[in-house]
């Protein structure tokens, strides 16, 4: 756990509920930023063939679902019972969120090799709003237009969303540690985790729009192919040490 988030949770001794859940809406939209989850973002949008912002959106609007769907189930016997998961349950829980980073760093690595960012091209799609016109999409050799966008969008939500489940499981306990601090009315407590869960969501998807708007780019998309395994190894290294970290083999910070 950050010192950001004690000094924030610090804020209020847990008697002024207005203050409480203003502070349960600023944890959740920091808690977006911490280094596990901008590793864990940044290769599952990179992975994606179709990295426009509105693409990246449904992808962070499915990671953080999945991602407030476990902090409020696993949160909520924490605020309401102090009933924490068991000290080995949670090292587990966070190192599987390494294994996590690990598998989407292979996995994007695994495809550089292979030579799926090597056949880049930017074409028009009839849509409205801000993505509308010029959009960036990577091929591989001799797949069809209509298949690669097929592919691309079959079921990387369903992955994010599953993504989001792990590190939810992985930050339970310091999300009731936080509450449990400053909330002492069970009301309250439920309104500040719901509050949490649900800015998290809001800030993840806000977090992937971003970084697939940085990555389309019209200077990321000329060099994308020599940026892949740099994010891969630089997300793989810190996957494997996010995970040792957790089970007590390196330094951890968290």
């Amino acid at each position: 756990m950050f010192g950001i988030d004690s000094s924030i949770a610090g804020l209020s001794d847990g008697t002024k509920v207005m203050v409480v859940l203003a502070l349960a809406v600023l944890l959740g939209l920091r808690h977006a930023a911490d280094p596990d989850h901008l590793a864990a973002v940044t290769t599952l949008v990179a992975n994606g063939r179709d990295r426009s912002s509105r693409a990246a959106a449904r992808l962070g609007i499915a990671w953080g679902l999945g991602h407030a769907t476990t902090l409020f189930a696993f949160g909520l016997p924490i605020v309401l019972f102090k009933a924490y998961l068991p000290e080995p349950v949670q090292k587990g829980a966070e190192a599987a969120v390494g294994l996590v980073i690990v598998t989407l760093a292979v996995w994007l690595l695994a495809r550089w090799r292979r030579g799926a960012f090597r056949h880049a091209h930017v074409h028009t799609h009839a849509t409205s709003g801000a993505d509308s016109g010029r959009q960036f999409h990577l091929h591989k050799a001799g797949e069809s237009h209509q298949h690669a966008h097929r592919s691309a969008t079959a079921r990387s939500p369903l992955q994010a969303y599953g993504i989001g489940l792990v590190h939810g499981l992985g930050g339970s306990a310091g999300v009731g540690v936080l509450l449990l601090a400053t909330i002492h009315d069970h009301v309250v407590a439920v309104s500040a985790l719901l509050l949490f869960a649900g800015f998290t969501a809001v800030s993840m998807a806000a977090l992937t729009t971003g970084v697939g708007a940085a990555l389309s780019t019209a200077r990321v998309r000329r060099s994308f192919d020599r940026l892949v395994p740099v994010l891969g190894a630089t997300s793989f290294a810190f996957g494997v040490w996010y995970g040792l970290g957790a089970l007590d083999v390196a330094p951890y910070f968290f």
